[in-house]
């Protein structure tokens, strides 16, 4: 169908980009594992972790806000006009207050009084993020996919070439790490604030303001809760009894230790994160475009069950070898992709990705609650998924370390897209099929925790494993999406 060979092309696009910038990204990992050690790897852990959390409250909705208003495209001035003066103000008026609240800050990232210029760098890097928001919605909302591909990309090459020069020939320290991440969104926004700048010449509008106030505040409390979901465990397992730390992981281990370690391995959990960042930049515009289709329910379901397929595929190809993924060499050196100080967290992963394949249900389910502008929800259901977060947490990591906080994770994302799936279909009916691919899913995850077993039955071949694995996989897949797509919706893509 043309229509979702429309969404499948957006998000290539989008993907493509996205990859590439991760792909660039990753060469930060192996510098950073093999230059820092673990516990100076937490403090960046860290550090992002708060930048992720302000961000939300930073960007207040707007994004979303401006998705859904500026559709309508003689009205889109005005609104881009109104949005983006009102983050420059409201950012401007955080930062300030931050500043203030520094000094009680700093210990909370692990931070003391000497680097303190970290916090200032974090500061312009969320001033920066949050007025290109708008200006990058406006290129998502009208399909120029390759212009966002380019900033964004030329992003990350600033972010990593500053990465590389300030630690490895000027021996800076990891405040290298967030002057190059501010250096790269000073370029990227100012490039975009020069692509959009004809919007600029919409009137505010006191009567955009409070729409866009008002559809976008439910996704404060809504991105809080996965920002919980996403960052906390790091925060608590910093916290984590120094003698639950050795126990579980050896004597000399330290909290910040465990930090730095989980922070490393969850970086193989974003391959599925980068699935479902990808296919989000195309699937709001695309559901938004495609609202008032006769057939858009129909339409909804089968991008549901082709986004499926996709994340079986990838979580297998991750889970069975992370191993083989992280001791991957980096040419000229003898370092490789993941320093091995930090593989003792790998059984993290299997977990993590599972979380963001149900991420990923979230994503597709929002689009009926988008559409019938019934966003206080989002809030609830995330809020109550932090809820489970905080409590899981808890209750695991005193006794399964790293590992509990990745099922912790895994407990928040399955719960909240189950909840808002039960949602979304009563205020609007779509196939999803959902028996049908909880199913998928289950099989893929117990393929993949049954590869030590599979291995034990033919003699430890773990290559042989692998690949029979890999081949039972594909088949259920294969079976998946026969039996829920017509034949012309899987012979035509």
């Amino acid at each position: 169908m043309q229509k979702l060979k429309e969404l499948f092309s957006d998000t290539l696009i989008y993907g493509i980009s996205s990859v590439l910038a991760r792909f660039i990204n990753y060469l930060l990992v192996p510098l950073h594992t093999g230059v820092f050690n673990t516990a100076q790897y937490g403090v960046i852990g860290l550090v992002y972790a708060a930048i992720a959390f302000l961000n939300v409250v930073f960007t207040f909705g707007m994004e979303s806000a401006y998705l859904r208003y500026a559709e309508k495209r003689e009205e889109a001035p005005a609104v881009f006009k109104t949005l983006q003066t009102g983050l420059l103000i409201f950012a401007s008026l955080l930062c300030l207050g931050l500043y203030l609240a520094m000094p009680a800050l700093l210990p909370l990232l692990n931070l003391g009084e000497e680097t303190s210029v970290i916090f200032l760098m974090m500061l312009g890097i969320l001033w920066f993020d949050t007025l290109s928001i708008v200006p990058m919605a406006e290129l998502r909302l009208t399909r120029r996919a390759y212009l966002f591909a380019v900033l964004k990309t030329l992003n990350v090459l600033i972010n990593l070439a500053l990465n590389f020069y300030l630690i490895l020939s000027l021996g800076w320290g990891i405040e290298a790490v967030f002057f190059a991440n501010l250096a790269g969104s000073f370029v990227m926004t100012v490039l975009v604030w020069i692509f959009t700048a004809d919007l600029l010449k919409g009137s505010f509008s006191k009567k955009w303001m409070k729409v866009a106030f008002e559809f976008g505040w439910p996704f404060v409390p809504s991105g809080i809760g996965f920002v919980v979901n996403e960052m906390l465990d790091r925060f608590l397992l910093n916290g984590m009894d120094p003698a639950n730390a050795e126990r579980l992981y050896g004597v000399g281990t330290t909290p910040e230790d465990i930090v730095g370690i989980y922070n490393a391995c969850y970086k193989l959990a974003v391959f599925m994160l980068l699935l479902v960042q990808m296919y989000r930049m195309a699937w709001q515009p695309f559901f938004m475009r495609h609202a008032k289709d006769g057939e858009s329910r129909e339409l909804f379901g089968q991008a549901f069950i082709w986004y499926n397929a996709f994340s079986a595929l990838l979580f297998l190809g991750v889970a069975l070898l992370k191993e083989q993924i992280v001791a991957i060499p980096i040419p000229g050196t003898e370092a490789t992709l993941i320093d091995s100080a930090y593989w003792g967290g790998l059984e993290i992963v299997p977990f993590l990705l599972l979380a963001y394949w149900f991420h990923g249900w979230y994503i597709n389910f929002s689009s009926g609650v988008f559409i019938k502008e019934k966003t206080r929800v989002f809030y609830k259901i995330t809020l109550m998924g932090a809820a489970i977060t905080i409590i899981a947490n808890l209750i695991l990591i005193p006794y399964f370390g790293m590992t509990g906080s990745a099922v912790a994770t895994l407990f928040s994302y399955g719960a909240m897209a189950i909840t808002l799936g039960l949602y979304s279909k009563r205020v609007m009916e779509v196939p999803y099929r959902l028996p049908e691919s909880f199913g998928l899913m289950a099989v893929m995850a117990g393929l993949v925790f049954l590869e030590p077993v599979v291995m034990d039955l033919i003699n430890d071949g773990w290559l042989l494993s692998k690949i029979l694995i890999t081949f039972i996989g594909l088949i259920f897949i294969a079976i998946y999406l026969k039996v829920l797509l017509p034949g012309s919706e899987r012979d035509s893509l």
